[in-house]
């Protein structure tokens, strides 16, 4: 039987008076002091252990945690005892769900029978060099621009049809579900439920996403997560649904929620939400905000119009009351009387132009009778013309029976030349003035 007699630890004190199970019988038993002593002084010679696990409880009280830590390939967990010096110097975003290594120092109180453990050092498992492939794939995808704001599209004003990736049965889809319809009840969702974490989180997201983003009817794409540790969100890092989401026509919202080391979907998605709730708030308006706006708008507007009205109205009743306008009449009233002045004028000078010019034309008639051949064959005198109505000017023109056609002062006739006479066998009469030789008409004597 193994004995509770605890070995002597170097630099210590040696262990107080301590029981062995032959040390006790029913006859002489043992006090309960000694035998926690016993079991004490046992315990201290363990040390500190450093133990592998995850954080399933998270209790501060006064500034100290007090936690459980569960093995992740067996049913077994252990309670333990931060003290807030010793979390001072721990990383601060330790919390439930976290994968950790921790060192831990078994206590055991003789005097209550409680046996714990205390932390002297925690820290995430493999966090360093997760990180670090985090940060070369970040600087790898920002030099491709894929974080370029440039190339994010902007989110539908009102989107008709929500896309929604999450896990089946979460919170995260009841809180989209409930804050979205809350803003808009006539919104609709498409929701497409994927594994959130493990190894099945990137294939079925992707999936997921290609098939929502061919669905004509989605506007916008929502991939959703309540929050967890770097450990559980190291999926919505993998470069494969990066360079998905990037590839994605429709807009994309991450809306993983998680503050701390952030996931590197937050900077590729066309939107980052802080949570699933600030999702649904960003993606769909609220329909009293926009009633309000609209009701907002209309009262500028009205007021906007009415004032415009009220001036319009107040220019136009300044301008009625203008002279020229109160009284138009007055205007063609006081014109009246410059135009007939001016009529006047006008009349008279026009009758003295016509005066003018009816005596000049009166002396330029005379003028012209004057020298009308009418004037001339009114005193007497003859035209006598040849069958081609040249003038005879010279009796040789005229031979013994040439036809002539001769005009006098009323009228013409013809007649038949008897030949030259000699001037002097005719008394009176000057050839010259005639215009033509002597004539005789048809069928006349000589």
């Amino acid at each position: 039987m193994t004995s509770f007699q605890p070995e002597a630890v170097p630099g210590q004190p040696p262990p107080p008076d301590s029981v062995r199970p032959r040390d006790s019988t029913a006859e002489a038993p043992t006090s309960v002091a000694r035998l926690n002593e016993t079991i004490r002084g046992f315990i201290q010679t363990w040390g500190s252990v450093w133990v592998e696990g995850e954080i399933t409880a998270w209790n501060l009280r006064g500034g100290n945690v007090f936690g459980r830590l569960k093995d992740a390939g067996a049913d077994a967990t252990l309670s333990f005892r931060l003290w807030s010096s010793t979390r001072e110097r721990l990383p601060q975003d330790l919390k439930v769900g976290d994968h950790v290594i921790v060192c831990l120092k078994a206590d055991f109180f003789a005097k209550s029978g409680d046996f714990s453990f205390t932390v002297s050092a925690m820290r995430h498992v493999g966090l360093g060099d997760q990180l670090e492939r985090l940060e070369r794939l970040r600087a790898q995808l920002r030099s491709e621009g894929l974080f370029d704001p440039a190339r994010k599209k902007s989110l539908p004003f009102l989107p008709h049809t929500i896309g929604l990736i999450t896990g089946e049965n979460s919170d995260a889809e009841k809180d989209v579900h409930r804050n979205a319809e809350l803003r808009w009840p006539q919104v609709l969702f498409h929701t497409r439920h994927a594994a959130v974490q493990g190894d099945r989180c990137v294939p079925e997201t992707i999936a997921a996403l290609k098939a929502l983003d061919a669905d004509p009817e989605v506007d916008v794409i929502i991939i959703a997560r309540g929050g967890g540790d770097p450990q559980t969100l190291l999926g919505f890092s993998d470069e494969r649904l990066l360079r998905a989401v990037a590839a994605a026509s429709t807009p994309v919202v991450s809306a993983i929620g998680h503050e701390n080391d952030r996931p590197l979907l937050d900077e590729v998605a066309d939107l980052r939400a802080s949570t699933p709730t600030d999702a649904a708030k960003r993606v769909v308006p609220d329909v009293a905000e926009q009633r309000a706006l609209v009701a907002q708008l209309r009262s500028r507007l009205t007021t906007r119009l009415t004032h415009r009205v009220t001036n319009d109205i107040s220019q136009l009743e300044q301008l009625r009351s203008r002279p020229a306008l109160r009284t138009p009449e007055a205007l063609v009233q006081t014109r009246a009387h410059e135009i007939a002045l001016l009529v006047d004028r006008g009349r008279a000078r026009a009758d003295r132009a016509i005066d003018v010019h009816a005596r000049r034309t009166d002396e330029l008639r005379a003028s012209l009778r004057a020298l009308s051949p009418a004037s001339t064959l009114a005193r007497g005198y003859a035209i006598a013309h040849l069958g081609d109505g040249v003038i005879v000017r010279d009796a040789r023109q005229a031979p013994t029976g040439t036809a002539v056609v001769v005009t006098v002062a009323q009228g013409t006739f013809a007649a038949r030349s008897e030949g030259e006479v000699d001037e002097r066998t005719a008394p009176g009469r000057d050839p010259a003035e005639t215009g033509g030789g002597a004539a005789e008409a048809p069928g006349t004597a000589n």
